[in-house]
């Protein structure tokens, strides 16, 4: 499908999974009032009850749900669960704005192809967490943010796009985690056009972008 078929079509359908304040998320709800981007938002859940994303996405008028993994028995009963739940908003693509949770290979396979993650690394340095203090504790001359589709593996699905932020002399974990998220706010709603105006897929292991695979840091931003 060609990009202006697409953008013809109905927009695309995203479901958006928050754990806590949600600044990615209204990122993502500001730039899907733009229809060139293809998208709108028709689902915020969380896994924690009384975030600040919540409200954010009520303020919006997009319907919300909480699936509180404190309330299941395991992880495995808690990716059902959520996993029935985003199906019943039929979404095209989900999208993990600070979604704390690890999931299982069972929930990753139900969705595959549809789960794509922001994460606060150039990956794939820093999978997991403390990003921004392991590359002052590292010496890097530069941090930055990484969108990714979903796999099996923490952090480590094909990347579709980076944005680099130099690391200047003396600051700190909390001042370059300022700065890396003003990057994480451009890119996410960027990626999320391109998989909306059909540019973006995944095959296999690889990330395709207008059909030719991308190179393992993804497209430069």
């Amino acid at each position: 499908m060609s990009g202006a078929e697409h953008l013809a079509a109905a927009p695309c359908r995203v479901v958006v999974l928050i754990s806590g304040s949600g600044s990615n998320l209204q990122a993502l709800i500001d730039a899907a009032t733009n229809p060139a981007n293809g998208y709108e938002v028709v689902a915020v859940l969380s896994n924690k009850p009384g975030v600040y994303g919540l409200e954010r996405a009520r303020r919006a008028g997009i319907d919300t749900a909480v699936v509180a993994h404190g309330d299941f028995p395991s992880r495995d009963a808690f990716d059902r669960c959520l996993g029935d739940t985003i199906e019943g908003f039929a979404p095209d693509l989900i999208l993990l704005a600070g979604f704390m949770r690890i999931l299982t290979p069972a929930f990753v396979d139900r969705f595959r192809g549809q789960l794509i993650n922001i994460h606060p690394s150039l990956l794939p340095r820093y999978p997991g967490l403390h990003t921004h203090q392991r590359a002052l504790d590292a010496g890097d001359a530069e941090a930055g943010c990484s969108v990714h589709f979903v796999t099996e593996q923490l952090d480590g699905g094909p990347v579709i796009v980076q944005a680099a932020v130099p690391i200047a002399a003396g600051e700190d974990a909390d001042s370059l985690a300022q700065r890396v998220l003003q990057q994480e706010h451009r890119i996410f709603p960027l990626a999320a056009s391109w998989f909306a105006r059909g540019h973006l897929r995944l095959r296999g292991h690889q990330a395709l972008f207008d059909g030719a695979a991308l190179p393992p840091q993804g497209r430069g931003c």
